[in-house]
């Protein structure tokens, strides 16, 4: 059997192609149509379809985008929090700050501009 080489994550939403823009800014990806690939290729390719229904619920799975590896403590949130900033001007939301605990280190969940949670961590 082959293994898989590659994955894709696919969002449903109702603007492809804004949700699309807003993913190319945050990972700095490049856009193409309704897709947001990686110019390195090394990242999976977000593709955003379009879909009737609103968003109801919280997301099963979320995309934890990683500014703070290998940082802990007071400058590991000092960075989730710049990052946030930053987002914020994007369009996103901030949600909740979650401090460290004895198994998780800090991360901060935030929303995209149509409300799929995600991380920094």
């Amino acid at each position: 059997m082959a293994s898989v080489k590659k994955v894709q994550v696919t969002f449903d939403c109702a603007e492809p192609e804004r949700v699309a823009r807003f993913w190319c800014e945050v990972l700095g990806y490049e856009q193409q149509g309704s897709a947001a690939i990686d110019p390195s290729g090394v990242g999976p390719r977000l593709y955003f379809q379009r879909v009737p229904e609103g968003k109801v619920v919280k997301n099963r799975v979320h995309l934890d985008v990683r500014v703070g590896t290998g940082l802990v403590g007071a400058e590991r949130v000092a960075t989730l929090e710049a990052e946030c900033t930053r987002l914020v001007a994007l369009g996103a939301v901030r949600v909740q700050l979650l401090l460290a605990d004895e198994v998780n280190e800090s991360c901060l969940v935030m929303q995209d501009i149509e409300g799929n949670e995600f991380c920094l961590d």
